[in-house]
């Protein structure tokens, strides 16, 4: 089995980071979004890491694997954004998703972060799992804080009490 690390994102990542995320969203996924369409890719430390914000990636013999962001939106509020494993890196085995997400956690809890939000389509079903078996709870769109940055796919929300 492979080691995973979890590391704060660095520019090095950059070309690791397009390359888990675009064929899950294109191929996997078929939604016709490109880099082009997404500017937090390219300015992740601008986009992510400022504020309360952070970016990290999961890595298998230094290649990136996995991937997830945390976006400051003020009032002691955080989006979460750009939560990707790579296929063969899925599942309990590995648990990628589950140290992303631990490292998201401690940074928000150290941050002051009392409440993450998040956004996803509706075809992620086993996303949806993942985000309700940690403590995630469904939430309306209306019930949404007004800073929260909607995607054109986002069509189920969830939050998080941090604190």
């Amino acid at each position: 089995m492979s080691k995973i690390d979890i590391a704060t994102f660095a520019a090095a990542d950059q070309r690791g980071v397009l390359d888990v995320i675009l064929p899950i969203q294109q191929r996997e996924f078929g939604i016709p979004i490109t880099e082009a369409d997404q500017p937090d890719l390219t300015n992740i430390p601008e986009f992510y890491q400022s504020g309360t914000g952070g970016f990290w990636v999961a890595r298998s013999n230094d290649e990136v694997v996995g991937t997830v962001g945390l976006k400051d939106i003020g009032l002691r509020q955080a989006a979460l954004r750009k939560m990707f494993v790579a296929a063969p890196f899925r599942g309990r085995e590995f648990g990628v998703a589950g140290k992303l997400l631990d490292a998201l956690l401690a940074h928000a809890r150290a941050q002051g972060i009392a409440e993450i939000f998040l956004g996803t389509t509706d075809k992620f079903l086993a996303a949806h799992r993942f985000y309700e078996k940690q403590g995630f709870k469904e939430l309306e769109k209306a019930g949404l804080p007004k800073a929260f940055p909607i995607m054109a796919v986002d069509s189920k929300f969830y939050v998080l009490s941090v604190l």
